[in-house]
């Protein structure tokens, strides 16, 4: 989808050059509905030199992958305005100038200073964005107020709170000197936590520089990339927009175990490389249990609330760059091992920086597993507009009550998970009921078989 935007892009320009004869600006393209900027992993094509349709022109880096962006037709790149490693490049803007061969490219500088003059309409609109707060000023003149408080006459009787009178006497502050703003001009605790010498005040400014390069550690500033603002903003909008609620659940995986091996048995013959996890039984039965209750199967989508009838699973992947969670489509229809080759994939390309938006855009519900670094118990932020993501911990050897063994107890092989759900869209109950459907299809994996 993508790479045929970016041919459709192309192919305009070219076609506008061709019956123009004339370079043509190359502007950033969206790669996905939801994409508003972008920037330039790197070019692959250097200034001057030809390409022939198919070849790969730029990388782009969006918010979640490096996408290759691919010429339609033979042309030129007569100039390259924005640079590799530029980001933030809004989409629309310029970064290229185009042609044909044959096009006169002695003009492709004067386009490239047209392009960059252009670039301050949208500056200019950032730049008006810290004019809003302009009632500071008067705030600022406000602390002087503070020092103009009347000092209570030497020899007169001060009336202080006992509290004050301790945090005044350990800071060895001088109550004479603190205005009391409690009744009859009583000093109060805020007023002493509050006073601040006049010469400490004037000293405060000039002795803070030094003291903040001197007693800083070591560090490193880390360039903040446009997928982890990506995930900074839309994490921190879901956790406070969305009603999150929580609800954990211990899960016997004995037999999942035991069928797991067997598979894998039976698998390895054919093929060494092919083993299931456990997540694929995790991500089955999550399917399984969405078909019975759909309504975990859904979004808020303000007016409606949107529910699926397929489950659209997102499988959290930790990548170099951030988290991203591409998406095994239709898992309910899926055996367990096609879901396993799917998902394997589509973790190497995740890691790799090269899923293409539809791989990676939807989903109707998400499984983040940390089982694999021994963590037992954790809650995920949902990944809007999605209702619920599932928290996989690891699976630990736990005693249990037996009575049908003879010393009462036996060790099982339990696993934590806990569903985080948006109440909006997905009541209490429905959330229980849900986990309880989950927890049976794994407790007796042969059913995924029926």
């Amino acid at each position: 989808m993508a790479s045929a935007l970016a041919r459709t892009i192309l192919a305009r320009r070219f076609h506008v050059s061709a019956s123009r004869h004339a370079l043509s600006k190359f502007a950033m393209p969206a790669m996905s509905p939801t994409m508003t900027e972008g920037g330039i992993a790197s070019w692959k094509k250097k200034e001057g030199e030809t390409f022939a349709a198919g070849d790969v022109l730029l990388e782009i880096e969006t918010d979640k992958a490096t996408i290759d962006v691919e010429a339609q037709d033979d042309g030129i790149l007569a100039k390259i305005i924005a640079q590799d490693g530029q980001k933030n490049i809004s989409v629309g803007s310029p970064i290229a100038i185009i042609g044909e061969e044959g096009d006169d490219i002695s003009g492709a500088e004067q386009l490239a200073a047209e392009a960059a003059s252009e670039k301050p309409q949208t500056s200019a609109k950032e730049e008006k964005a810290p004019e809003a707060p302009k009632p500071e000023p008067t705030k600022s003149a406000e602390p002087p107020k503070l020092e103009t408080k009347a000092e209570v006459p030497q020899g007169d009787r001060i009336f202080a709170s006992p509290i004050a009178k301790k945090i005044a006497l350990e800071r060895g502050i001088p109550l004479a000197k603190i205005k009391g703003t409690g009744p009859n001009g009583r000093i109060l605790r805020e007023d002493v936590e509050k006073y601040q010498a006049p010469a400490a005040a004037a000293a405060a400014p000039t002795a803070a520089a030094p003291q903040s390069s001197a007693g800083l550690p070591e560090y490193t500033d880390i360039p903040v990339s446009n997928m982890r603002r990506t995930i900074g903003t839309r994490l921190t909008q879901s956790k406070q927009e969305l009603p999150h609620y929580y609800l954990t659940l211990d899960i016997n995986m004995d037999k999942v175990f035991k069928l797991r091996e067997v598979f894998n048995k039976t698998l390895g013959e054919k093929d060494k490389s092919a083993k299931l996890s456990v997540n694929d039984f995790v991500l089955k039965a999550v399917a399984c249990a969405l078909a019975d209750v759909p309504e975990a199967n859904s979004a808020w989508l303000g007016e409606v609330i949107r529910q699926y009838n397929k489950a659209d699973i997102s499988v959290a992947v930790a990548t170099p760059t951030g988290l991203i969670t591409p998406i095994i489509k239709d898992v309910g229809a899926k055996g367990l091992a096609s879901i396993s080759a799917e998902g394997k994939a589509l973790a190497k390309k995740a890691r790799d920086g090269k899923l293409q938006p539809q791989e990676y855009q939807g989903g109707t519900f998400t499984v983040s597993n940390l089982g694999m670094f021994g963590i037992s118990h954790f809650t995920a932020i949902i990944n809007p507009p999605q209702s619920c993501i599932l928290a996989v911990g690891a699976t630990q050897p736990t005693l249990v009550p037996a009575p049908e063994e003879e010393r009462g107890f036996k060790v099982a092989q339990i696993m934590k998970v806990t569903l985080s759900a948006d109440h909006r869209t997905v009541d209490g109950a429905v959330g229980a009921r849900w986990l309880a459907a989950f927890k049976g299809y794994l407790e007796n994996p042969l059913t995924f078989m029926l």
